[in-house]
């Protein structure tokens, strides 16, 4: 049995920039023209495996950063964790109206006067 070849069994550990600089290097060989059709599918391949381990790691990345919510009275950033949770509108537009400031109620529309 043939023993796996390092390229194939890199992907899970590579960082985001290697796995981005691994893409780069596999369409200019591909943009080459010099590989065969098995060598130009084995790496078209792996390209797939590594894009998909950046859109992963990048996925990963949006929900870890935090919104910054302000200072406190020691002028630190006050940060809270990004909410990636899938809301329905209404559920949005209630936040929103938490978040708004206390001004006053939204207008309201009068509905004697609607035609």
């Amino acid at each position: 049995m043939a023993k796996p070849t390092p390229e194939k069994d890199d992907a899970g550990q590579l960082t985001f920039e290697q796995a981005l600089g691994a893409i780069e290097s596999i369409v200019r060989e591909l943009e080459e023209g010099q590989l065969g059709l098995d060598d130009a599918l084995a790496r078209y391949e792996r390209g797939v495996r590594l894009l998909r381990q950046c859109h992963e790691q990048l996925q990963q990345a949006e929900r870890r950063i935090e919104l910054l919510s302000g200072v406190d009275a020691e002028g630190n950033p006050v940060a809270a964790p990004l909410d990636d949770t899938a809301l329905s509108l209404d559920e949005k537009a209630r936040q929103r109206g938490k978040r708004r400031s206390t001004a006053g109620p939204p207008e309201s529309v009068d509905d004697e006067h609607v035609e």
